[in-house]
């Protein structure tokens, strides 16, 4: 009855293949450096290193998994990308390191032309590849290592983490040389870190010029990529697979994934590419990092412009658990503070009785953090000094009491007035934007609203903000606004103002809450991935899809980036049957909720005026929390996908976190209304288990298992009907 995952199948027996493959590989690939132990599993010794090339006229950034080598001469220009784990290249052509419009005019930063075949790329045509005049020329090298982009102020439990990560950069200076560019200077920043098969690069771009200019459109990546697959025939772009790497940047949103968030990813065609396969030549295979709009920002004599950021992960695998694994290692390096993880209620009523009420409950159980909901009446717009005072007396009420406080604000899907709302450049006037209406953050009304936030937090005392509808992507076509110039700049200004206002709260140890991917910005968390109608099902439909929710975005979240959802009061509609309320007449409803989401390590919104409603209620609740805080490190770490629910028969996952003495934690839920007894396998590979291992059912002495050759322990269980049971792995 138990589905043997992709996982299963393909977990240690494949990896060895893989690691036996890239050792042969190794031998006869000039740039190959295999390491010897799979970087996922083993203890980190992958250190960042610049390596100059003497004799060879370029330079590479390496770390045992990835190298980057950029030639200097004639000109800068990568000509290599290598995936070190697999001995293959990612690069199959030389492209410019940038792209500039400036003032209406497209130039290169960089790059080298004159390769004939844009195929593959052999060592021996390097040398002869030829200079443009016309681009931006390398003048100068230097290296250094990775700076903190914002302070951050840890003020509450987290992963043991550095900020910023360790590793190692390296800036390729240019200058302009013709009329139009002379006086103008860009250093291309490359950042790689420790152990990671994970590449940073952004620009600086500096106008030295006597005169103002227009960057127009910013291009910080252009690499041609090989191709993941060929085909002869048309096909529809979403239908092509694309080269093993993912793109990560810090200018994302409008979406609650990398994928869907991320605004300056293209996979193109290239024109250059004369060999391809494909008839029309529209294989998408050249990645262009790039702003959809603008910048358009106007730089002065003397200004810089600072880009966007992006960050190359090289995959090993096509498997989607591996990659996910990779993903979620990448972004708690780059955002460690995605970490931070409270338990927190959200208090429906903003008024002192009630909401003293919910801190006494929330300390009684050991939650962490108590935030004023959505719709809760409070108003983080208000800055009357007697309305901040008799917030700020509630924050310390709740502060003795040890807890954190945190306040829900809209920004987005709001009406402010024609002078302060976007403009629509369709029709030169508001509406027409993703939420229907919303107020432009560079508008009178936005600079003010944001100054409002910074005096409510800091008067008040307030630990985090979860704001709804920071600038999800609309542009703006006004010219009246103090915050922008026009259309150009719109888009950009508004993310910018974003950002570093999530650097301002984080500098300050506040937590942030968005349903925008912000998380190399500041933000800590967002949606785990759910449809707020579902929260008006019946409980029991509720229960499911919150399982299938967890399963689905741990894939690219680790549990602590993603929110879920759990309606203590009705919500949206749903009657009687989709309410909690009274708890204690739906306690097993309730109890199953805590176990979906303190099992995957993930918090909720648990929002309504109480926490419990009896000593029974209060009592169900306490043990899931003390449950959660005695199994912390391994329910925070990252999640291998094994059966997801379907309410037909058990689902079940596991914690894997090899740096751990309990490496793993199994989570299986039973939907049906009889007791199941199953024998589960589960592979235990990414926990670092080999050969045997000690398990723990709920907390019972420890048992010796045998693990198979691929690392796989076969365990039955037994699950009570409607109910979960766990089991902890340890090193023997």
């Amino acid at each position: 009855m138990n589905r043997t995952s992709d996982l299963q199948l393909a977990s240690a027996a494949r990896l060895a293949l893989l690691i036996l493959l890239a050792t042969f590989l190794a031998s006869i690939h000039p740039l190959k450096a295999a390491p010897p132990e799979d970087w996922l599993v083993t203890a980190p010794h992958w250190p960042a290193r610049v390596v100059w090339a003497n004799g060879t006229n370029a330079v590479a950034l390496e770390n045992g998994l990835l190298r980057r080598t950029i030639r200097l001469a004639p000109n800068g220009a990568t000509v290599g990308l290598d995936n070190l784990v697999t001995g293959t290249s990612v690069l199959r052509a030389v492209k410019p390191e940038a792209l500039l419009t400036i003032d209406g005019r497209e130039f290169k930063v960089g790059g080298l032309g004159g390769q004939p075949d844009h195929a593959y790329l052999l060592p021996a045509w390097i040398a002869g590849l030829k200079d443009d005049q016309s681009a931006f020329q390398l003048v100068g090298v230097s290296t250094g290592q990775p700076e903190a982009t914002f302070a951050w102020k840890h003020k509450r439990h987290s992963a043991d983490l550095p900020w910023p990560p360790h590793g190692v950069t390296t800036d390729f200076h240019y200058a302009g040389r013709e009329p139009a560019t002379r006086g103008i200077s860009v250093i291309v920043h490359y950042e790689l870190y420790d152990h990671l098969p994970l590449l940073g690069k952004w620009l600086t771009v500096s106008n030295g010029t006597d005169h103002g200019l227009t960057l127009d459109r910013v291009t910080t990546e252009l690499l041609a990529a090989v191709e993941a697959e060929s085909a002869v025939d048309a096909r529809a772009t979403n239908r092509w697979r694309l080269p093993p790497l993912s793109v990560l940047s810090d200018y994302s949103f409008g979406g609650m994934d990398p994928v869907t968030s991320s605004r300056v990813t293209e996979w193109l065609p290239d024109p250059d590419y004369d060999t391809q396969v494909h008839y029309e030549r529209l294989t998408p295979c050249l990645l262009a990092c790039r702003t959809p709009v603008g910048p358009g920002v106007r730089l002065a004599p003397g200004g810089t412009f600072r880009s966007f950021r992006t960050w190359l992960l090289l995959h090993d695998s096509d498997s989607r658990e591996r990659q996910g694994l990779a993903l979620r290692r990448a972004q708690r390096t780059l955002a460690p503070w995605l970490t931070e993880n409270p338990t927190m209620m959200h208090v429906r009523n903003a008024d002192t009785r009630s909401f003293r009420a919910a801190v006494d409950q929330c300390a009684a159980v050991g939650f962490e953090m108590i935030i004023y909901t959505f719709g809760s009446g409070l108003d983080m717009e208000n800055t009357d000094p007697a309305y901040l005072a008799r917030v700020k007396a509630d924050v310390d009420y709740a502060h003795a009491k040890g807890l954190e406080v945190g306040a829900y604000s809209l920004f987005s899907s709001r009406r402010i007035d024609d002078a302060n709302d976007v403009i629509n450049p369709q029709t030169g006037r508001p509406g027409g934007a993703i939420f229907g209406n919303a107020p432009c953050l560079g508008s009178h009304w936005g600079i003010a609203y944001l100054d409002k936030l910074k005096i409510f937090i800091e008067q008040t005392g307030l630990d985090l903000l979860e704001h709804d509808g920071p600038y999800p992507g609309d542009v703006c076509a006004s010219t009246n606004h103090p915050g922008h110039h026009g259309l150009a700049d719109s888009q950009w200004t508004q993310w910018r103002t974003s950002a570093e206002f999530y650097g301002w709260c984080r500098d300050r140890g506040v937590y942030v809450n968005a349903p925008d991917y912000y998380f190399f910005t500041g933000s800590s968390k967002t949606g785990m991935g759910y449809r707020e109608s579902n929260w008006s099902l019946p409980r029991a439909q509720q229960i499911i899809h919150g399982r299938q929710n967890i399963f689905d975005g741990t894939f690219e979240k680790t549990p602590t980036m993603g929110w879920m959802f759990v309606p203590l009061t009705e919500y949206q509609g749903g009657g009687a049957a989709a309410t909690l309320e009274p708890l204690r007449d739906h306690l097993p409803d309730y109890a199953a909720h805590l176990a979906n989401n303190f099992g995957a390590g993930v918090q909720a919104c648990y929002r309504g005026p109480r926490l419990y409603d009896s000593d029974a209620t209060q009592a169900t609740v306490k043990h899931w929390v003390d449950w959660f805080k005695t199994y912390r490190d391994i329910l925070e770490s990252d999640i291998v996908h094994l059966r997801r629910a379907d309410g037909r028969d058990i689902d079940y996952f596991l914690h894997v976190n090899p740096r751990l003495r309990r490496c793993g934690l199994a989570m299986i839920y039973n939907p049906l209304t009889v007791e199941a007894r199953r024998t589960i396998r589960l592979p235990l590979y990414y926990t670092g288990l080999t050969g045997t291992a000690l398990v723990r059912r709920e907390g019972a002495a420890t048992e010796r298992l045998r693990l198979d050759r691929g690392d796989v322990a076969e365990v039955s269980v037994k699950v009570p009907a409607n109910g979960c049971t766990w089991l902890v792995f340890e090193r023997p």
